[in-house]
């Protein structure tokens, strides 16, 4: 397990990237786990979300979500370098 946790709800708008794949890319120390649902009912319909850390990140699109998360990861992993 990472020391920095994207989980990602796999009916998501964000699903239409590899985010899992892309993320571990980039950052090892990240662990992305897939759930079928995040219990945020209406939010996955409504724009692509992600829970760094259990923060929720968000953004207008796929791409715009995933630059967000990026730099959530980059302040939660901050804290350890």
């Amino acid at each position: 397990m990472g020391i920095v946790v994207v989980e990602v709800c796999d009916g998501n708008a964000i699903t239409t990237l590899d985010i899992e794949g892309i993320i571990e890319a980039e950052f090892p120390e990240v662990a992305v786990l897939m759930n079928e649902c995040l219990s945020f009912c209406g939010l996955c319909a409504v724009r692509p979300y992600a829970l760094v850390n259990n923060k929720r990140v968000w953004g207008k699109t796929p791409e715009e979500c995933l630059e967000k998360i990026r730099e959530e990861i980059r302040k939660e992993l901050a804290v350890y370098q």
